[in-house]
Order: C-alpha cells, then structure tokens, then sequence
C-alpha cells in the first residue's frame, strides 16, 4: 500500500477495507507485531479506534480459556486489546506497555494445588494520542522519536519485557509518519504492517466516540484458487508451477450440502414471494442479526455484507448463513455445551468455505468463514475434525494474503497460514493420514514460497523444499500420480529458485530431476498443457544451468525442451504461454550463437532461429491485448533488434546490400520501439539507446553515408541532435 495515495472515490468502502484487515492482523494472535494506522481525521481515528476496543477487548471466543471449573470462572475478565493515550510528560509507549502489564499481569487460568494453570495470552495495545505530540515542545517530540529509536531493542533483543510478547498499534496523522520514517529508521524497518485510512485533517479536539457502523463492501475476486503463485519470470525466462494443489480440507461428517434443521428460528419464515418482498425480507431479517446478544458484531455485520451481496439469487441459499446464526444465538441462550455450539460455528464456516470454492472468493466471504472457523476452535480445542478446520485456516490465510487489496500486512497473514499449517500437521498422523498429510505439507510448501517474496527467501525456499520432500514421503505415485507429479515440480520449482541464492549448479541439476520425474507422469495427449508447462520449466532450468557448465550441451537441452513444449503451447490452446516459450526459444539460440565454440554457419543459423522464435512471441503478444505477459516485452523488441544487427556485422554474412538494409532497418525499428515504452526506466533506456546510435553506425559502415541518412529519416526528430552527437 502506498502511504501517498490519500484519494479515493469513495473514502467510505476504502476506510472500511482497511479497517477489517486491521482487525484481522490484530486478532491473529502473533507475537512482537508493530502495526503503524495513519489517519489525519481525527474523527474517524476515535471511531474505528473505539470500535477494534470494543469487538477485540473481550471476544465472544475468549470462552477458550475457560471451563466448568469453579475456580476458572472466578477469573475476572482480561483484555486482548488495551487502548493507552500517549503519556505527552514522557512519550515512551513501551514504558507505558510495561507499566500496565505490571500494574494488571495476566492471571492464570485452571491453577490448582498440583498445577500452575496456564496464563492468559498478552494483551496487544494500541496508543493513540500521538497527534498532542504537535502542540508540544520541540524537545518533547524529539525525545518521542528517541524513545522509538530505543524501542529497537525490545523487537532485536531478550530484553526482559513482558512486551516482547505483544502487538502495538501506534495511531500516527500524516506528518508524523514521515517523521518516524526519516527520525527512527531503526523502529520503522520493524514495522509489519501500515494501515493507511483516508479523510481530511481535523482539528484535535474531539473526544472517543461511539463505532461507526461501516456499510457493506463490494466483491473483492481473488480468482481461481488453482492459480499458480510460482509464476515469477526470470530474465525472458517463464517459470510456472503444474498447479500449487492449494485446496481445503473436507473429511467433516457434515454434509456438502449445509442442511437447515428444525432448531433454526427462521426455517418457516423464509421468505417465497417475488423479488420486492425478497428485499424487504431481507432489510427485516439483516436488522435482527444486527442486534444478536452473543455472537459478536463483526461476525454478524459480515454475514449481512454477505446475505446482501446475494440478494438477488436463490433466496434459500442467501438465507442460510442467517438461520445458522441465529441459531447460534439460541444455543448461546440455551447455555449449550462448547462441543455443541462448536459445531454449530463449524458448519456456518463449511457453508463459507464451499462458497470460496466454487469461485466466491470476496474479502467478507473470506473473513466471515476464518471467524466462524475460529470460534468452532475456541469452543472445541478436542474436535477430531480440528485437523481439517486448521488446514483450512491455513488456506484462507494464503487466500486473504492474494485478495486485493495487495498491501504491507500481506507478509502476515501468509505467517498466519504457515503457522495454522504446522499446528495441523502436528495432529495428523502420516501413517494413518499420509494423503491429509501429504497434502497439508504440499500447502506448507506453497506458503513458504509466498514468504521469501517478502524476506529472508533463501531461507523460505529452503524450508519450501523440506515440506515439499517431505510430501512426496508420502504422496507416492502409486497413490495419486498427478498429484505426486504436481508436488515434483513444485519442488522442481522450489530448487530452481534456490539455485539463484546459492550452489546454483547442484540445486539447478535437482530441480531438472524433479522435473523430469514429474514428466514421467504426464501424457501429453491427456494433459498437454500441464506436460508443455513441465517442460519450459526443464529448458529455463537448462537455460540457467549453460550460464555455469557445459554451456553449449544445456543450451541444446534447452533448445530441445523449448521445442518440445511448443508442441502442446500452441496459439490455439494457450497463446500467453505459447509466447513465453516462444521467448524463452529466442533467448537460448541468441546463447548459443554467440558461444565462442559456435563455427560461423551455425551461428547464421542459430540467428535467424532466434529472429524467428522473437518474431513469434512479439506477435502473439500483440493479438493478446492487455492480457498480461510473464516475460518483459520491451525487452524481447531489443533482443530481436540485437539479432538482426549480429546477423548483418557478423563477417560469415554474405546478404546483399538491399538484404543487410532490410535487417538493419527491422534492428532500428525495433530499437526505438523498446526506446519509446523505457522512458521511465533511465538505466534501460540508456543502454537501448546505444544499441540505436551502434545500429546507425552499422548503417554507416555497410552502406556508406547513404546507409546513415536512410537510418537518420527514421529516428524521431527530437532524438536527433543527441544521436548527432555521438556518431
């Protein structure tokens, strides 16, 4: 998220967006994360602040520190939020954090003569105040800045600070954010997350008012959850996953198909008549959820989101989620066991979870199955499905993580879903579970992936190949062999991008092995274009590989692959992909013909193979329209310039002077097509400049000055006297 972008059309659902994935990254539960909220509209700063203290401090799923015990629910209640305004006589918020921790420590729960208990978790704080800090002296904002210098240390080091434990959020205006950016560089790299809410400056007068209740959003659409996340390109270079095998979990006893029983309130009311008396039905039963007792206000607004949403279809199906949620309510009011009402969460997040899968994939959706789901944990900690439940929160994290919009918390959630990830895999057994298991260890894989976008991805990758290896310990080919053929390339994959980290030759040489064993598994009549992609993926291998050994023997493997592959990426079947090959195809023959080893007649030919492989993929490009490319464009214009020059200066060329004009005349063009789309990238654009002055001289010295003043007639006239210049 940029921190600049402070426009937008409707500050309403933008503020709204923002605020749900700050509650999100607050209610995950990780430990030491520093999330920076930027809002100018001090209004609207007290209420969302008013309203994360409300629906955080004492959740309805705090019930899972808590027993029949007598002496638990002598308990009193403790906070998960804790709201603090900035002391401005000494702005030192960790010192305010481990003054109230001191003053209110977390009690333990379940302690008895032979047992200390368990305590409650820290609570994390959230300080606001901070805009004070203006009306201060000098000297009192600079030692704020001090202090967060200082704080470093309680995020770096085992300071023995109850801290360590918790999350902060600090509430900062505007100009402060540039403050701390630029004053304490040190507390700034520690950040996690920035939530950047829109709203004009006001005036710091107003006390904390009431929640403001947010209207319903519009559909945020992730996309096919198939979709590969190993889609990076390297160089001209595509590189894809077969498929990333990311699905849920369902060996539940519910069924498919979410059932409504005699104990929903609403199974008769359910409205039958035509649209208009659907809508009013609905505006009706949404004011009921509203005003539920005992499931918490965040939960039951996202529903209504959602019942909203779908008005317009199947007045049955929308009204699902409702009558499971007051149903929840009526086991709440009945005092029902956990086990009971568990499950009752359980199947409102089953119900969300299939929606997701049959392409749903809106941010409410999303959010309101991860809730349900948690709340089905919280009140069954021994649930035997609880294996399923965390592999799917594990996923819905990965999910939430690629839901627009696309911002800085993204890093955690995708935490999030490696650690819901490995507490499943510790309560499933690979010897009696090895599909399940194989299964959330590929997740693990794919996740870990994710991470090293973010950080540390030599580390990421590495532990990506563990739980990928450790998949295929189980995941054998006898038992399911695309998929274990999906889990080799991902580890192919996994390989490949730690072999640009470290010990290229060995990992690039396992990854090509564990392509070539996910080949093996492939019929290209049944799967041709899961045995085309597996394929490209072996020649960009290949490709990397020549940069290091053997460079004309894995050149030709490359070639030999590349060929291969365009045999089942055609125009017809995948034209974006056909154009990448095609690409790539392009990129290994212009390798190959400038190898010091090439003899003069190869490497014509390998040029004019290169010319016609560019030529190929710049084509297909052009009739795709602004569908996206993995392979940068701008780049294979100059690639294809480049070779049409080397065909023509290379001494072997025997053209005649009309066939070295006409090469060196689509070498200019293309040039100065890369030229006009490079005029924000300065390094780039100055490189492709020298190829257009090398080229006009090339004209110059193959056709004299009649040659010159024909390239000159085509170079655009306020490029000329910087092109004069040099020649």
């Amino acid at each position: 998220m940029s921190v600049n972008d402070t426009t937008h059309n409707n500050n309403s659902t933008w503020n709204r967006q923002v605020y749900h994935r700050l509650k999100l990254a607050l209610s995950l539960g990780l430990r030491q994360q520093l999330f920076l909220a930027v809002c100018d509209d001090l209004h609207l700063r007290n209420q969302v602040a008013a309203r994360l203290h409300s629906t955080l401090a004492y959740p309805v799923g705090q019930v899972l520190y808590q027993s029949s015990n007598t002496q638990e629910n002598s308990t009193p209640a403790y906070p998960r939020l804790v709201t603090l305004r900035l002391n401005l006589n000494d702005p030192n918020p960790i010192i305010q954090i481990n003054q109230w921790l001191a003053n209110y420590p977390p009690p333990s729960v379940g302690a008895s003569k032979d047992t200390p208990g368990r305590p409650f978790p820290v609570p994390a704080f959230q300080i606001v105040g901070v805009e004070h800090l203006t009306k201060q002296p000098v000297a009192t904002q600079r030692l704020f800045l001090h202090y967060l210098r200082l704080s470093e240390q309680y995020f770096s080091t085992q300071e023995s600070s109850r801290f360590l434990e918790s999350n902060l959020l600090l509430w900062i205006p505007r100009p402060w954010l540039s403050a701390i950016k630029q004053s304490a560089p040190q507390f700034w790299r520690c950040r996690t997350g920035i939530f950047v809410f829109a709203g004009e400056p006001t005036p710091a007068t107003q006390n904390l008012g009431y929640p403001e209740r947010f209207s319903r959003s519009g559909s945020l659409d992730l996309g096919n959850i198939e979709q590969s996340i190993l889609d990076e390109s390297v160089n001209q270079a595509e590189l894809r996953t077969a498929t990333t095998d990311l699905k849920f979990e369902n060996n539940s006893d519910f069924p498919a198909e979410t059932q409504g029983n005699g104990g929903h309130k609403t199974q008769e009311a359910a409205p039958q008549q035509q649209e208009s008396t659907n809508r009013s039905g609905s505006r009706s039963n949404n004011q009921s959820l509203s005003s539920l007792s005992y499931i918490s206000s965040e939960l039951a607004e996202l529903v209504i989101a959602t019942i909203n949403t779908n008005i317009a279809q199947d007045t049955e199906d929308y009204l699902q989620p409702q009558q499971i949620l007051l149903e929840i309510e009526e086991l709440h009011e009945k005092q029902v066991s956990g086990e009971v009402l568990a499950e009752a969460y359980h199947r409102l997040g089953t119900l969300y979870r299939l929606r997701i899968e049959q392409g749903e994939s809106t941010l409410e959706n999303l959010m309101v199955a991860i809730i349900a789901y948690q709340e089905a944990i919280s009140y069954d900690e021994t649930s035997p499905q609880l294996p399923d439940i965390l592999n799917d929160l594990g996923t819905l994290y990965w999910m939430l993580y690629r839901t627009p919009p696309n911002s800085e918390e993204g890093q955690t959630y995708i935490e999030q879903a490696i650690e819901f990830y490995q507490l499943g895999l510790k309560m499933i057994s690979p010897q009696t579970h090895p599909e399940t298991y194989a299964r959330v260890q590929n997740n693990l894989g794919t996740a870990y992936g994710d991470l090293a976008r973010f950080s540390h991805p030599s580390e990421n990758w590495q532990q990506a190949i563990i739980a990928y290896s450790e998949a295929l310990s189980y995941r054998t080919a006898d038992m399911d062999s695309l998929k274990y053929a999906a889990c080799q390339n991902n580890l192919g994959t996994a390989y490949w991008h730690l072999g640009q980290y470290n010990q290229p030759i060995v990992h690039l040489k396992k990854a090509i092995a564990a392509y070539n064993e996910a080949l093996v598994h492939y019929n290209p009549e049944e799967e041709p274009l899961k045995y085309g992609m597996i394929q490209n993926n072996i020649g960009t291998a290949c490709w990397n590989l020549a940069q290091y050994e053997q460079p004309a023997q894995n050149l030709q493997l490359a070639i030999d692959v590349y060929s291969e592959a365009l045999k089942y990426r055609t125009p017809a079947n995948v034209p974006s992909a056909c154009a990448a090959t095609q690409n790539n195809l392009g990129t290994a023959y212009w390798h190959l013909a400038n190898l010091s080893q090439t003899t003069k007649e190869a490497r014509q030919k390998y040029l004019q193979l290169c010319i016609s492989a560019y030529e190929e993929a710049i084509a297909l490009a052009h009739s795709l329209s602004g569908t996206p490319l993995s392979f940068d464009l701008l780049a294979s214009y100059n690639n294809l310039g480049l070779a049409h020059y080397q065909l023509v200066i290379d001494k072997s060329f025997n053209g005649d002077k009309a066939t070295r004009s006409q090469h060196l005349e689509v070498a200019l063009d293309k040039h100065l097509q890369a030229l006009n789309g490079l005029s924000k990238q300065p390094e780039a654009y100055q490189t492709t400049f020298t190829y257009v002055v090398k080229t006009i001289r090339a004209f110059h010295n193959e056709l004299g000055i009649q040659g010159q003043n024909l390239a000159l007639s085509k170079v655009p006239s306020h490029l000329l006297p910087e092109i004069l210049s040099k020649l």
